[in-house]
């Protein structure tokens, strides 16, 4: 499919090179990814360098973890009549409603980690005894996929809910989950308290973004288009398992923890900061599960068979044929890095872009701390806050980049603010040249 750089996918990249370079996120680094997930970023940097093919080697591997162990839970708590591959197949075609679905991005390695958490749910309630061990890993499995990211923390109250309605939780077996979910983020807490970096923790990973501007990379209407076939086959499963199907109490009790959870993944889309087909693979667990139950029972039926034809072919031509339209209009330019002339400009120099134009980046290094460029633009536009000034003043005077490329006026406000700055930069169009 040829497909290009997407924007987040450069945005990881940069802050892998970034930590590698000895730069802590949120202080050295502005931008609201995980902590783990960054963490990932630097480990990727150091062994592989700036590299996006490794990026879907490992998140394919990813996608295949996440295949067998849905499978092999689904039959080892006999989810259904008969054991079947099924959901693995379907958990494969899921992963095929969007191109981008495929890449190591923080939701993807998150959400591996809710799917570990969710097993453990299936485990306690099928034992129906005091299994401290599970409930403990419910919570901790919780925790470290918030630390991926944060818009996983829905899963919380999932936790809490599923746990005492479904699971019967006892208040000390809710209270050993809980303890659980919060010792991974107490851990990132404790190193940037370490580092005197946790106020900056706090607002960049936790409260900046989510309350400010979101980067529109596709639309509602766009993200109904993909999804809208498998969720038509998972409300079909839906029906069948609740209104046609005679369940076991321990099917029953599944059926209400894949509910919930249905409900809980699609609201992780409030708070996302960037709003990609992606963030919402969380959905696939629990849409494996409903349309499994629906193709289990298409093995009678011609209109049966016809629909889960139109399920297996379907999905993969809708993510397909949604990227060949877009890519032949030239609409993902706010979604995919798009090479143009302009960008040779910063070829091999030490770069800051404060825009949404990431091409310029795709052979220049990023420097000062300005990478994600609505965080950015609040700092740099905030010249009351004298700290903020000084300190952009010093990242400029000890970092400084060959090129700014100024796209919405924010640097060319800075420099009125900081003349002995603007001493240090010839202006041309939206391009800022360092003169030393």
């Amino acid at each position: 499919m040829n497909l290009p750089i997407l924007q987040p996918e450069m945005i990881w990249m940069l802050i892998g090179e970034r930590m590698a370079e000895g730069n802590h996120m949120y202080t050295d680094i502005l931008d609201d990814t995980g902590p783990l997930a960054a963490g990932t970023y630097w480990l990727l940097h150091l062994v592989f360098g700036r590299s996006v093919l490794i990026y879907k080697v490992l998140a394919g591997l990813i996608v295949f973890l996440q295949m067998v162990y849905l499978n092999s839970l689904f039959m080892r708590y006999k989810s259904f009549d008969e054991n079947t591959y099924i959901p693995a197949l379907v958990v494969l075609i899921l992963f095929y409603c969007s191109f981008d679905l495929v890449t190591l991005s923080p939701a993807l390695m998150g959400s591996t980690f809710i799917v570990l958490a969710l097993g453990q749910l299936f485990a306690q309630t099928v034992l129906q005894k005091e299994g401290s061990d599970s409930v403990l890993l419910v919570g901790l499995y919780s925790g470290i996929a918030l630390c991926f990211h944060f818009p996983l923390v829905i899963f919380l109250p999932y936790l809490i809910l599923a746990g005492v309605v479904v699971s019967s939780f006892s208040f000390r077996q809710l209270l050993l989950s809980l303890i659980g979910y919060f010792i991974p983020i107490g851990i990132c807490a404790l190193y940037y308290f370490w580092i005197d970096a946790l106020p900056q923790f706090v607002v960049e990973y936790i409260l900046v973004g989510r309350l400010g501007e979101v980067y529109v990379h596709v639309s509602y209407r766009d993200l109904l288009l993909l999804y809208i076939t498998p969720l038509f086959f998972g409300i079909i499963g839906i029906f069948l398992s609740s209104l046609f199907k005679s369940l076991t109490v321990n099917q029953q009790k599944q059926l209400q923890l894949m509910l919930i959870f249905l409900f809980f993944a699609a609201s992780s889309i409030l708070l996302v900061n960037r709003r990609t087909p992606y963030q919402l693979l969380i959905l696939i667990p629990s849409l494996a599960y409903f349309i499994s139950m629906f193709l289990n029972a298409a093995k009678r039926g011609f209109v049966n068979k016809i629909l889960s034809y139109v399920f297996v072919i379907g999905i993969p031509l809708m993510g397909f044929g949604w990227w060949s339209v877009k890519h032949s209009q030239n609409k993902l330019e706010d979604y995919a890095v798009i090479a143009k002339p302009e960008h040779d400009i910063s070829k091999n120099k030490k770069v800051l872009v404060l825009g949404t134009d990431l091409g310029f980046y795709k052979d220049a290094y990023q420097v000062t701390p300005y990478l994600n460029y609505y965080i950015s633009r609040e700092v740099l536009a905030d010249f009351e806050d004298f700290k903020d000034m000084s300190e952009a003043y010093k990242n400029f005077l000890e970092e400084k980049p060959e090129l700014v490329v100024d796209q919405d006026g924010v640097f060319q406000n800075l420099l009125q603010r900081i003349p002995l700055l603007k001493e240090k930069y010839r202006k041309s169009g939206k391009f800022y040249f360092l003169e030393e």
